[in-house]
């Protein structure tokens, strides 16, 4: 098992899917996983191909989390500052990454892996799926997974999360915002493709637009949010896809997507 890659990656109709890759491990963050993960993120952003991302995970667990061992076998304060980083550089990557990334939620995610969840742009969880923030615990505080759950969660049921250290079932996070969809188990890799093809027919042009608009927006006042978004709404509408999206809706056809 230690001989296969830590992240593997398949592709079918322009949807990339990662699947972390270490059951034994709960396909914990190690600094190798963040890598290989941050290596396969990637590739994706500069294939043209693909136009969607789902990210899923092989094993009893979806991540969790930090690898608490590879953390007490180095007690170096530096180490564990570059590990730090190096998680956060993933999940800013996965928010800048051109195309949508849907994670894929079958088993626990707990603390950085709700942190991965979060991140992600969508996420369909299976019934038996749970989420929590656990490191309260063990006394240590879920500070960086803090960072994508308050920016998906109200306040409150954040800090709920946070300071219990409770795990939450697919209903709970569907009800909270945590993800978009609850399926049956049995369904999940069928709902999941479904979101993903639907998306990944669109002009992949203007969803990465849209992407990135939604993250900078979200950062700004109201009044500054809207003028961005003209703005943006402006210099989309002067793209091909644009005119081609209008004039097939007005010619009632189906579009021809240029990406362009």
């Amino acid at each position: 098992m230690d001989d296969e890659p830590l992240v593997l990656r398949s592709d079918e109709d322009r949807v990339a899917t990662l699947t972390l890759n270490r059951p034994a491990t709960r396909n914990a963050l190690s600094s190798a996983m963040l890598a290989a993960l941050a290596e396969q993120l990637g590739k994706i952003d500069a294939d043209r191909s693909v136009h969607a991302v789902v990210l899923a995970a092989i094993g009893p667990a979806f991540c969790a989390g930090h690898d608490l061992r590879e953390i007490r076998a180095h007690p170096d304060p530096e180490f564990h500052q570059r590990l730090f980083a190096q998680c956060s550089d993933v999940m800013v990557q996965i928010t800048r990454l051109r195309q949508p990334v849907i994670a894929q939620v079958g088993a626990m995610a707990t603390a950085a892996g709700c942190q991965l969840v979060a991140t992600c742009d969508l996420a369909v969880a299976g019934t038996s799926a749970r989420f929590a923030t656990p490191g309260v615990d063990i006394g240590l505080f879920c500070s960086t997974p803090m960072v994508a759950l308050t920016r998906n969660v109200a306040p409150k049921h954040a800090m709920e999360m946070l300071l219990t250290g409770e795990a939450v079932d697919a209903a709970h996070a569907l009800r909270i915002g945590l993800v978009n969809r609850v399926v049956a188990d049995d369904d999940l890799a069928s709902a999941t493709a479904e979101l993903a093809s639907t998306i990944a027919a669109k002009s992949p042009l203007v969803v990465a637009i849209g992407k990135e608009a939604h993250g900078r927006q979200r950062d700004l006042s109201l009044v500054d949010a809207y003028g961005y978004t003209s703005d943006v709404m402006a210099r989309n509408l002067a793209t091909l896809d644009a005119t081609e999206g209008i004039a097939a809706f007005l010619d009632k056809r189906p579009p021809t997507w240029q990406g362009a």
